[in-house]
């Protein structure tokens, strides 16, 4: 590719870092690369650095990591690298003084088929719902969060067994590529700028807080199973055992009845944690009380005793 292109990188997750990769080894003259600031992680509270910024100093790019988006200081050390394009992947809001800077615009990389799940979790909304296609798409920003011209999409199957981590490894993949093919789209000015038309009900994908994430038993199992799935591994699906909280990774549909009551948990001790829900009954195969690690049912059991 020509080096002639200057491109500003705007991204935080290893989501983003996939594509900042992708760029960076098919010869893409990334002059800057824009993450966020380093945090506090686990017990010891030692700055941690997003999977961006890790890249970033492995590849020898600059790295900005502004606090404040709006900062004059950092508004003019953005200016002073004089990018024709920037490209955004997994990032926060941008002003409009950033985005509407670079003379080509600033496209953003959506792990959706918009205008469909717009909003901050789209696999994860796709899997709740039930969907079974889901895809990624390139687009133009504008002042309306998600909703400028499409470049392109690439659509992507979700399997029956999908969850949010097999489905976000393959979207990471297949738009690390979309995103290259879209550079080389507008470096050769060949390149679709599409309205998002809406011809039916939009779904959106609204951030989930862990509130969002308690599992109502007394739902269809097929819902359930699909709400479990659409939020493992992170940020978990829970219930209570015991007056305390217990993330549930995996669920699968039991063709053994049982008379208990709907929402109540009940096992052999040995091989199975069971419950009944409004239409049927469910096995909880993967899980994690709180304070312990996660675990396989059966591991699960050697060291808890339920009272059926």
């Amino acid at each position: 590719m020509s080096k002639d292109l200057r491109i500003i990188f705007l991204g935080t997750p290893d989501f983003a870092s996939a594509s900042l990769r992708k760029l960076v080894e098919n010869d893409v003259n990334v002059v800057a690369v824009i993450t966020a600031p380093d945090k506090p992680k686990g017990r010891g509270k030692k700055l941690g650095i997003s999977a961006v910024k890790s890249y970033a100093l492995e590849a020898e790019l600059d790295i900005l990591q502004p606090t404040n988006l709006k900062d004059p200081a950092f508004i003019e050390e953005l200016r002073s690298y004089h990018a024709d394009l920037q490209i955004v992947v997994a990032f926060r809001m941008l002003p409009v003084a950033v985005w509407d800077m670079p003379r080509l615009g600033t496209f953003n990389l959506h792990a959706s088929l918009l205008p469909q799940y717009r909003g901050a979790a789209p696999i994860n909304w796709a899997i709740i719902n039930g969907e079974t296609e889901t895809g990624v798409t390139t687009f133009f920003l504008k002042h309306e969060i998600d909703t400028g011209e499409i470049i392109f999409q690439e659509k992507e199957p979700i399997n029956e067994n999908d969850n949010v981590g097999s489905l976000y490894t393959r979207l990471m993949e297949k738009g690390a590529d979309l995103v290259l093919k879209t550079v080389k789209a507008i470096e050769q000015v060949d390149y679709p700028q599409l309205p998002q038309e809406i011809d039916k009900p939009l779904k959106s994908a609204p951030k989930i807080f862990k509130e969002d994430c308690r599992i109502d038993w007394q739902q269809p199992s097929e819902n359930i199973r699909n709400f479990v799935r659409g939020l493992s591994p992170y940020p978990a699906a829970w219930t209570q055992l015991d007056g305390k909280g217990m993330k549930v990774f995996e669920v699968q549909k039991s063709t053994e009845g049982t008379n208990k009551p709907i929402g109540e948990l009940y096992s052999d001790d040995k091989n199975y944690i069971r419950i009944n829900t409004k239409d049927g009954t469910l096995d909880l195969l993967d899980l994690q009380l709180e304070g312990k690690k996660r675990m396989k049912v059966d591991e699960f059991l050697r060291g808890y005793h339920f009272t059926n």
